[in-house]
C-alpha cells in the first residue's frame, strides 16, 4: 500500500487508483455532477456566450490548455479532448482534506488574463465543506486537494498540495520567461520546483 503523505503529484497517485474512481479526475464529469452548464466539445452550447474551455483530464496540472471563448452554438471547431463549461468568478481557493476534514486551505493569485501564471499563493483562515460528490471516496482515499473558485468545485486532485509541504505560509512561483529571477528580501528563500507551463521555483516563507 502506498504512504498518500508521500504524495504530492497525480502521476504517483494514479498509479494506486482504483479505475472505477478515475472520473474525480475528468472535469467534464465532475462538472455534470455538480449540475454546471458544461458540455463536451462536439456538443453545442446551449446559449451564446463566453464559456472556460479545458482539458476534459490534465494530469500536467497548472491550468494548461484552459481558456476562454466565446461559443455561438457549434464547439465542433474547438479541440478534440476539451470540454466548455460556465465560467466562474470570484476567488480562487485551494483546499486540502484528509478523510474529509480540512487540514489546509490556500488562495491563488493569477496573473491578468492568464489561466494558467500564477503571482502567489498565501494560507488563509477559511473554511469549506467536503465536496457531497466524493463523499464515498473519502475513507478511500486519505488526501484529497480540490480547487474552488467562488466556494464551486472546479477540480480534484487524489493527493495533497505539494506546494506547502516546507512549513511555510507563502509561495510565490518564479518563471522562465522573466528576464531575471530577483532574489526577494523579508525571509523568503529559493526552492526549485520545476512544472511544464514555465515554473522553475518559487520563493517561500
Amino acid at each position: 500500500m502506498p504512504n498518500w503523505d508521500e504524495i504530492y503529484y497525480d502521476h504517483e497517485a494514479i498509479e494506486f487508483i482504483d479505475p472505477e474512481d478515475l472520473w474525480v479526475y475528468d472535469k467534464l464529469i465532475v462538472s455534470k455532477k455538480l449540475g454546471y452548464v458544461c458540455g463536451p466539445v462536439g456538443a453545442d452550447v446551449p446559449y451564446p456566450g463566453h464559456y472556460i474551455l479545458r482539458p476534459t483530464i490534465n494530469f500536467l496540472g497548472m491550468g494548461l490548455g484552459t481558456k476562454r471563448v466565446k461559443l455561438i452554438k457549434s464547439t465542433d471547431h474547438q479541440s478534440p479532448g476539451y470540454f466548455w463549461s460556465q465560467e466562474f468568478q470570484g476567488r480562487h481557493l485551494s483546499i486540502d482534506y484528509k478523510y474529509g476534514k480540512q487540514q489546509l486551505a490556500v488562495e491563488g493569485e493569477k496573473y491578468e488574463n492568464s489561466f494558467t501564471k500564477w503571482k502567489k499563493w498565501s494560507i488563509i483562515d477559511a473554511e469549506l465543506r467536503f465536496p457531497e460528490i466524493l463523499e464515498g471516496l473519502k475513507d478511500k482515499y486519505p488526501w484529497f486537494c480540490c480547487e474552488f473558485i467562488d466556494g464551486k468545485l472546479i477540480e480534484v486532485h487524489a493527493r495533497r498540495n505539494p506546494d506547502f509541504i516546507y512549513g511555510n505560509k507563502e509561495f510565490i512561483p518564479a518563471w522562465r520567461d522573466e528576464e531575471e529571477v530577483v532574489l526577494l528580501g523579508g525571509g523568503y528563500r529559493f526552492i526549485e520546483c520545476q512544472e511544464v507551463g514555465g515554473r522553475i521555483g518559487a520563493f517561500i516563507k
